[in-house]
């Protein structure tokens, strides 16, 4: 009976391994299928020339260069903000806090991470309307409000891991600050978080692909068609996710939803060179952290 369960287990989990890359494969050859074609400077550019696009000489008004300037900035601006918060709040719950504190704290970011984001992006919008009538009757949905929004949504992501990381230490490795005179906060910077920089970047990694590919929370935010390059972070914006959305739900013909489809592509590059990007720097920080110690 135990060897028929344990081949049983065997073949289902040889089952699930191949068979995510088999879906994976399967969803990249229905976008390459319907929207390879479209790949083109056109559908990037419009009838600009990509020069002039790139630069800021003439406007895109039909291709997706604004909507790939505009998620970058987003993907930017949110990590900027919950990198910070969110390193910081996990070396929180992992070195200090302790006690009742800590299960609320805890419970606090389990919400926060359950929260859908729709439900974020109505949060959002109420603070544009509560703004408007107390502080600043001029408040309006913009780049900064979706980055801040996005921020909270990959909070979670970025506590977490580096909460985990940072728990799963050796006490051999904790030993090492100590024992060299350092003090807690000296061994954190110095030991602990080297030794923990994998799973940290990994989070790191994680919360960039969602902050690039998510649609809800932009759409009530700031994100609109056809609205260029930003200016500032007061202006409303496009994206690659909403762009997506919009094609699909707005097309007329077969050729616009196959550029919704290209357009899909291009998002998948982009998510993709961002993750590659990422691993790069993990990997550098992984070399430069070695060295030192």
């Amino acid at each position: 009976m135990r060897k028929s369960f344990d081949r049983v287990f065997l073949w289902f989990s040889w089952a699930a391994g191949v068979g995510v890359p088999a879906v994976v494969l399967v969803l990249i050859g229905f976008l390459l299928k319907h929207g390879a074609g479209t790949l083109s400077m056109e559908l990037l550019f419009g009838d600009a020339h990509w020069w002039d696009a790139v630069t800021g000489r003439q406007p895109v008004f039909d291709g997706l260069w604004p909507a790939i300037v505009g998620t970058l900035l987003l993907v930017a601006g949110a990590s900027l903000i919950a990198l910070p918060v969110g390193v910081a709040a996990g070396i929180y719950l992992a070195e200090y806090a302790r006690g009742w504190w800590a299960r609320v704290f805890s419970l606090c970011i389990d919400v926060l991470s359950g929260i859908p984001s729709i439900i974020m992006g109505l949060f959002g919008f109420t603070l544009i309307l509560a703004l408007r009538r107390t502080l600043l009757p001029e408040a309006t949905d913009c780049l900064l409000l979706a980055m801040v929004c996005i921020a909270l949504l990959v909070l979670p992501y970025l506590i977490r891991t580096t909460e985990t990381a940072l728990r799963g230490l050796p006490d051999s490795l904790r030993l090492i600050g100590p024992s060299l005179g350092l003090s807690h906060w000296q061994s954190i910077w110095h030991v602990h978080l080297p030794c923990s920089s994998r799973g940290i970047l990994s989070g790191v990694i994680l919360a960039v692909g969602r902050a690039a590919e998510d649609t809800a929370v932009i759409m009530l935010t700031g994100v609109v068609a056809n609205s260029g390059i930003p200016g500032h972070l007061t202006d409303k914006f496009e994206a690659l996710p909403f762009n997506i959305f919009y094609l699909t739900a707005e097309h007329r013909t077969v050729a616009q939803l196959d550029q919704a489809f290209g357009a899909a592509l291009v998002l998948l590059c982009l998510t993709g060179g961002l993750f590659g990007l990422s691993f790069w720097l993990q990997r550098s920080l992984e070399k430069r952290w070695a060295l030192r110690r």
